[in-house]
């Protein structure tokens, strides 16, 4: 596994504005590629359009690949890195809308997306919950994507080690005054699964919630390799040699010694 840089954005998205948060995003990859080089930059979850816009979100989903799909695909081309960003989503259906995560790749296609599965308070009536934890194979290894409230649930993290992910990236719009559970869910899940986690939290106001950022980089001993400290548009940035997990892991042989016969009531429902 090789060593690689990778970018956590922390943005304020304009509520329903997508074009001009579209323009900030590639001004965001363009300005991270430009001074140093990365392979990969990571946005928060609904990017491209805000959080609460709720009536609106059926009429700003769009399909992938799709227009804001390929525009992000071209800045990823230009400057030969991964991104990954945070949208609403529909499929064939128009009226059935996912909060997904897409992951593009150097070329500036896409590698995959995720639906969100663990969705939150009002998310339940704007999205159709996904079902599918898949992690993606990337010229650099594999990873996992989360997003939002997935982070509380480490059947998630969990799921994604298993099936091979090295890195994961979250995708957050995680809210104050949360603080301490986003720092502490971080730290865990990366502590637990020896994996990388990169963050990506957004920042700003909105008619009902105020988000706090502090994007990190954590590495799979717990060391933070990167934060954006205020609450405030900005970026974390961190050199990763993803040769770490698999030492960590041979040492602490945190997935060898598992015994999930002993873990069956983990999928009872209730």
């Amino acid at each position: 596994m090789p060593e690689i840089t990778v970018a956590t954005v922390q943005m304020q998205p304009i509520l329903g504005q997508m074009e001009e948060n579209l323009a900030k995003m590639g001004e965001f990859i363009r300005r991270i590629a430009t001074e140093q080089s990365v392979d990969l930059i990571i946005f928060p979850e609904l990017v491209t359009t805000g959080y609460e816009i709720g009536p609106r979100f059926p009429q700003m989903a769009q399909r992938v690949p799709g227009p804001a799909v390929n525009l992000i695909g071209q800045r990823a081309a230009d400057y030969g890195v991964h991104v990954a960003f945070g949208m609403v989503t529909k499929e064939r259906v128009e009226s059935i809308l996912y909060n997904s995560a897409v992951l593009i790749g150097p070329d500036g296609e896409v590698i995959g997306q995720y639906h969100k599965i663990h969705l939150r308070g009002e998310e339940r009536m704007a999205f159709r919950p996904g079902y599918r934890l898949m992690p993606l194979e990337t010229d650099f290894g594999v990873v996992g994507l989360m997003i939002g409230w997935d982070l509380a649930f480490p059947e998630v993290a969990r799921s994604l080690v298993l099936d091979g992910a090295e890195l994961l990236l979250v995708l957050a719009n995680w809210e104050a005054p949360r603080q301490d559970e986003w720092q502490t869910y971080l730290k865990a899940r990366a502590y637990e699964n020896a994996v990388f986690i990169a963050a990506a939290n957004r920042v700003g106001e909105e008619p009902s919630y105020t988000f706090f950022g502090q994007s990190a980089i954590v590495g799979p001993t717990g060391r933070i390799y990167g934060v954006v400290d205020e609450p405030v548009e900005g970026y974390a940035v961190a050199r990763l040699d993803l040769n770490e997990v698999r030492r960590q892991r041979e040492e602490t042989q945190i997935l060898q010694c598992r015994q999930p016969m002993s873990y069956r009531a983990i999928v009872r429902k209730y």
